[in-house]
């Protein structure tokens, strides 16, 4: 069995799929340049795994960092996480975006073709669907448009692997179009660590319970939803490192480029997510209603059918052991990592 590189694999995503790979008997090189990582991470992924993986600090812009590793090593597909990841950031800074994520995609490709290694699972977000789709998100809908440069560059890279496949069919590529993930491992040693202020909900919530931040901002209760919150599909971090593994298998046994929704097909409401973590935590977060934020929509959630269908894997857990074992982190790592 060859290596899998796992691009960003210290990051909150990337450390679940790496014990994930290694639970299944791959083996695992990590490339990653700790810019929203920590190399702690690793170290717990070998804490519950028993086994280790191999690290490299570099970046994937650094294109004779990234040849080497491939000399180094007998990587037959490679994992696809690198990259910046915060929407409002992206509004900022949209030529750091663009280059980091599609230039940085575009370094990684080079290198691959170069050393005859054909097979990718990218990590792409529901964010391509854009807001003119209605949900459920099937992965046969328009993805043309995005509302913010991160969401771009998702599209865009998306439409660079799909014809890299055009002009050579022997590429195996599956891009993988997560919702909402959040939860952690529920050793409890490994979660979602954001530097500095968190972007998302759950991570915002998980400091407001541990005392670190005062309250969390509702943004909108006038949407056309039950409880007039946004819904969103949010996913155990787990699963979705489960579904890492299943396409990787299926990626190696066939070619094609495959784009696949990782979600549970069920949208959960702001106020739905904050119940969920008082239940966990068993205190009250302390939150405030805000204007609605530009971009934002109203409802979000996947058709998941199509991951069953091709590689058998479905959502297990639900919002309420998403939310306990993303306190389970918190309390354990008040600090992070």
């Amino acid at each position: 069995m060859k290596d899998i590189l796992v691009t960003g694999g210290a990051g909150f995503i990337g450390s679940h799929t790496c014990v994930e790979l290694l639970e299944a008997g791959y083996n695992v090189v990590v490339v990653d340049n700790l810019s929203n990582s920590k190399e702690e991470s690793l170290n717990r992924v070998k804490q519950i795994t028993g086994k280790s993986v191999k690290f490299y600090k570099a970046d994937i812009l650094d294109k004779e960092a990234l040849d080497k590793i491939f000399k180094e090593n007998d990587i037959g597909s490679v994992i696809h996480f690198a990259g910046l990841k915060a929407v409002g950031e992206s509004v900022r800074k949209p030529v750091e975006y663009y280059h980091n994520n599609i230039t940085g995609t575009l370094c990684l490709i080079e290198v691959m073709k170069e050393n005859n290694c054909k097979t990718m699972v990218f990590s792409s977000s529901a964010t391509v669907y854009g807001v003119k789709n209605k949900a459920p998100y099937t992965e046969d809908m328009d993805t043309s448009t995005a509302t913010n440069p991160y969401g771009y560059t998702k599209v865009m890279i998306e439409q660079i692997l799909k014809d890299l496949y055009v002009s050579d069919n022997e590429w195996s590529i599956i891009p993988l179009r997560y919702f909402n993930p959040i939860g952690a491992h529920s050793s409890g040693l490994i979660g979602e660590d954001p530097n500095g202020i968190p972007n998302n909900l759950v991570p915002y919530i998980a400091q407001v319970a541990v005392g670190k931040l005062e309250q969390l901002s509702v943004y909108g209760d006038d949407y056309e939803t039950p409880d007039g919150t946004g819904v969103r599909d949010y996913i155990h971090v787990v699963d979705l490192a489960r579904g890492h593994v299943l396409a990787v298998k299926y990626a190696l046994e066939n070619k094609g480029f495959e784009p696949v929704n990782l979600g549970t097909g069920n949208g959960s409401s702001v106020l739905e997510v904050v119940a969920a973590y008082e239940k966990a935590c068993g205190k009250p977060i302390n939150k405030r209603i805000a204007p609605r934020r530009d971009g934002d929509i109203a409802t979000s959630f996947a058709d998941a059918s199509k991951a069953k269908a091709l590689f058998g894997w479905e959502a297990k857990s639900d919002i309420n052991e998403m939310c306990a074992d993303s306190w389970n982190f918190t309390k354990k790592n008040p600090n992070g990592f």
